[in-house]
Parts: C-alpha cells; structure tokens; sequence
C-alpha cells in the first residue's frame, strides 16, 4: 500500500523515497527517448463488475481530501501528509494528470454510485522494464475487497498492454490487510527493507512484494467479473 501523493507544498528531500524522481535515475543520453516511449502510454478507464478506475477529477477534490486526512491511511503510505487538506487534494488532482514518465493515477469509484472509494496507480521504473503498484482505500470502505478488484483490474491492464518483466510493491509491516491483498493478487514475497513515510516523518519498515509476468500468465484465471474491461 505504498501509493505516494505530493503534498501541496512539497515533500523535503529526507521525505522522498528512492524512486520518486525518476529523472534522477535515468542518464541524460537516454531521457528524452525514455520520455517519449512513456509519454506514448495510455492509461484506459478501467471497468470490472464492482469498480470503475478513472483519472481523478475535479469533483473528485473533496471527497479525496476527506478520506486522506485519515492518520491510519496516510502512516501505511509513503507521501501522503498529516493532516491531508483540500489544497493537497487540489495539487494531487493536477498533478496526476499529467500521466509523466508513464505513470498512470487512478480514483477508485464505485460503478453504481460514482463514489469515490480510494486511489491506485502504477509508477514505472527508470529502465521501463517494469512497474511499482500503489493503492489506498477511504476507511468506510474498508473489508469490501475493493483493493483486491483493483489490483487485478491494473495488473491485468499492465501486462496486456506493457512490455514489462513485473510489477513491485511494498506494504507496511504492520499492514496485514495490504500484505493480503498482495498476496491474495499472485505476488510473492521478495525481501523487507526501509521507506521514508511523510506522515510520521521517520522511515518504517516495509514488505517487499513482486509478481512476475510468468505468475501472471497462470493467474489469468481470474474470475471473468473481476477482470477490467477497456474503453
């Protein structure tokens, strides 16, 4: 659960964590050909029987500020503030819509009701061989498995519509909940390590998850009304 957000004035440098800037990890002679490769992304709405994925929007601002300014979402991620307010909410929304270096945001809505229920993302890595996974879930919501159905929903559309070799994430230890939904989703566990987590301003101990396209390949049994269609 590892999903980042930046504040609206802006993380120092001690809160950032390895991978949040990507032009830091990427040599001069290949930036601007690894830019246009990602620039070429698409990151479609994404429907499964439950959820709609989107890009977040302004309407969205509110409700987005209202389940972030929640001390148990913004300790299990790695830039989320404390307190979280509406001008946070205002520069994620921006922010996200820029869909840079191939990245894609994703507000987690709820198919009958429009209603917002979380965000998701996946953030690609420097070489562009793979993906990093991030998610959270507004606290009323909690025990509905709206994590699970998003995660299979963006795994799905990553690899059948990415050359990636896998996708990461990294949850909490002390998060069992996002340990389960990884684990429930295919991915394996790698190894532990630590993250800068703005909220608490100190880093924490995190799980280290990976799901190779291999595994998959052998996962794609999902049940059919939990995988995403594209429009």
């Amino acid at each position: 659960m590892t999903m980042r957000q930046e504040p609206a004035s802006g993380p120092s440098v001690s809160a950032r964590a390895p991978r949040d800037n990507l032009s830091d990890c990427i040599s001069p002679s290949n930036t601007e050909s690894f830019e246009q490769t990602a620039s070429s992304y698409d990151c479609p709405v994404l429907v499964t029987e439950n959820l709609v994925l989107r890009a977040p929007h302004a309407e969205d601002i509110d409700a987005i500020a209202i389940l972030a300014d929640n001390p148990a979402i913004a300790t299990m991620v790695s830039r989320i503030p404390h307190p979280y307010g509406r001008a946070d909410a205002e520069t994620f929304v921006r922010t996200s819509a820029k869909r840079g270096n191939g990245n894609c945001v994703y507000a987690i809505t709820e198919t009958e009701t429009g209603k917002l229920l979380g965000c998701c993302s996946l953030e690609t890595t420097a070489d562009g061989k793979a993906l990093e996974l991030g998610y959270w879930i507004g606290e009323p919501f909690w025990g509905r498995s709206i994590a699970t159905e998003a995660v299979h929903a963006l795994v799905d559309m990553a690899f059948r519509t990415r050359d990636i070799e896998h996708i990461d994430a990294r949850c909490r230890v002390i998060n069992p909940a996002s340990r389960r939904v990884l684990q429930k989703s295919g991915f394996q566990f790698q190894g532990t390590g630590m993250i800068n987590v703005l909220a608490i301003n100190a880093s924490a101990a995190v799980e280290w998850f990976r799901l190779d396209r291999k595994t998959w390949v052998s996962l794609i049994s999902w049940s059919n009304e939990n995988r995403p269609n594209q429009r």
